[in-house]
């Protein structure tokens, strides 16, 4: 996530002149920002072992650049580059960092997990120089079962948290992502779903308090930073408020049986009417069962046959097999679940098999952190507010089957959802969602297609537009968009704020403007401090 920063003193001034007229080297300013780290921290520390620079080591330094980051797309030789990463052990460095980048009138991403869809936290394309600080060795958890909570530090993945959860406890659990690989610190301030949002809301939700640091390097908790600030950043997508360093999260209760299926249908199976009516049900299943959709060509192409479309049915529910039978028997035969389909299993394995770990992996895989997604790819995002017809449906198969490699994955909303208020976060999507659309298409040869793909995205988007939330259409902050506009104006910011925020859109302006006038933390999509 990306920082601007704006000095008005004369000296401040004068160092950026010398600066600016001299062209350090990315080696002049990495030594420049480690003496000053040095003269802000008090603890000694092998501070040039968490320093990775082109100028020191480039093979180091791109390894470290690419170990988190999930969309190749930023990763080409033509995209910008930080000057330097620096990776803080602890929370003092991260204030120091702060401080120094602002010192030094250096622009700041900040990284925990890597996941921003436009590179976001690891890539300025219109800032130069710029750091990126990656939170990574921040990944402490301390989980407390006498309160039903935890604090966990921000580069901890979505995994860690539920692996040591569950090494408390069998009956606990966290309402975050379904993918594990997700750094806690930027999952949580842009809303964070999963599978049990229907029984507890989002991630977002179940926040107790937070560590931030400002835009002056100091540490605030929840009474420090003010209701108006910790209402923020739950929900306004990160890099516009501070620096998240932890999260106190509120532990939910699980069953000690979780049961999953996955059943596919394909066109031919009926797939179309099938998923017709799951639209009409899905929000409405009892709120321990969630059931996703995953939809993508299948098949291949030749002369005796054409590829079809499979739509993957991915169920968790909090019970065990018979009343999940009970409920799918009573509000949606037509998906046709057998027993034989349902596997029972502990709930941290439930998380693990909708990530997509094989049933044989121990849980320990999740402290991998390592992503299962990595390849070039643009993303979107919609709200569905009434069932898309089956001719719509049968118009977006001929848009699909056109596309080398899409994917689309349908989240239904509903239950606890629809029982929060649109203003209770940032995060409006509530009451009204039947379900959440991501959209993506991936390809493997980087540059040489790219621009056909990113075209056929934007076809496909333009075609949905009719079937789809509208005024605004609406998008989620978390599958960052830089086609709904950046911050070149206030239109722009209007636009895109409206389609993530709603009428939230304008609050979280004015606090921006309060707790970081000088809009030192600051990126393409940030929380701009006025729209007049």
């Amino acid at each position: 996530m990306a920082f601007a920063i704006s000095t008005r003193n004369a000296v401040a001034i004068l160092v950026t002149l010398l600066l600016v007229s001299a062209r350090p080297s990315s080696s002049t300013l990495q030594q420049d920002f480690i003496h000053c780290l040095v003269d802000n921290t008090d603890m000694a520390f092998p501070i040039r072992a968490s320093f990775f620079s082109p100028d020191q080591n480039a093979t180091l330094f791109k390894e470290e650049l690419e170990s988190t980051a999930q969309n190749l797309r930023y990763l080409t030789q033509s995209n910008p580059k930080p000057v330097f990463i620096f990776e803080p052990l602890y929370e003092t460095h991260v204030q120091a960092a702060v401080v120094c980048a602002k010192k030094l009138q250096l622009h700041m991403r900040l990284r925990s997990g890597g996941h921003d869809y436009e590179g976001l936290s690891f890539v300025a394309e219109n800032v130069t120089p710029f750091v990126v600080v990656d939170l990574s060795k921040l990944r402490q958890i301390d989980v407390d079962l006498d309160s039903n909570s935890a604090w966990a530090h921000a580069g901890a993945t979505v995994g860690e948290v539920y692996y040591r959860i569950q090494e408390k406890s069998q009956t606990h659990g966290f309402p975050a992502g379904l993918c594990s690989s997700l750094g806690i610190g930027g999952h949580l301030v842009g809303g964070a779903y999963g599978s049990m949002m229907r029984k507890f809301g989002l991630g977002a939700d179940n926040v107790l308090d937070a560590r931030i640091i400002d835009a002056n390097g100091k540490i605030l908790d929840r009474a420090a930073m003010g209701e108006d600030v910790f209402w923020a950043i739950r929900g306004a997508g990160g890099g516009s408020f501070g620096v998240i360093l932890a999260w106190k999260i509120k532990l939910v209760p699980v069953p000690a049986t979780v049961t999953v299926f996955t059943v596919t249908k394909t066109l031919e199976q009926d797939g179309t009417n099938v998923l017709y009516k799951w639209q009409q049900v899905a929000d409405k299943l009892d709120e321990d069962l969630f059931i996703r959709v995953i939809i993508q060509p299948a098949g291949k192409t030749t002369k005796t046959g054409n590829r079809t479309i499979s739509t993957s049915y991915q169920g968790q529910f909090l019970g065990d097999s018979n009343r999940l039978m009970q409920v799918m028997q009573k509000s949606f035969p037509e998906l046709g679940l057998t027993k034989k389909d349902c596997i029972e299993m502990s709930w941290i394995k439930s998380v693990m098999y909708i990530a997509g770990f094989p049933n044989s992996a121990p849980p320990e895989a999740l402290l991998a952190g390592k992503s299962l997604f990595k390849n070039h790819f643009k993303a979107k995002s919609d709200f569905v507010e009434e069932p898309i017809p089956v001719e719509g449906l049968e118009g977006l198969w001929k848009k699909l089957l056109k596309e080398d490699s899409p994917l689309t994955i349908w989240n239904p909303y509903g239950g606890m959802m629809s029982r929060i208020s649109e203003s209770e976060t940032p995060f409006p999507h509530r009451k009204g969602t039947l379900f959440k659309i991501q959209w993506l298409s991936t390809w493997s040869d980087g540059k040489a297609s790219e621009a056909r793909h990113i075209e056929w995205m934007r076809d496909m988007y333009s075609y949905m537009e009719q079937y789809v939330s509208k005024k605004p259409r609406r998008a989620y902050v978390n599958y960052r968009d830089l086609d709904l506009g950046v911050n070149e104006g206030e239109s722009d910011a209007r636009e895109w704020g409206a389609k993530y925020f709603k009428g939230n859109f304008e609050r979280l302006v004015k606090i921006k403007g309060e707790f970081d006038p000088e809009n030192f933390f600051r990126h393409e999509q940030s929380i701009p401090t006025k729209i007049g």
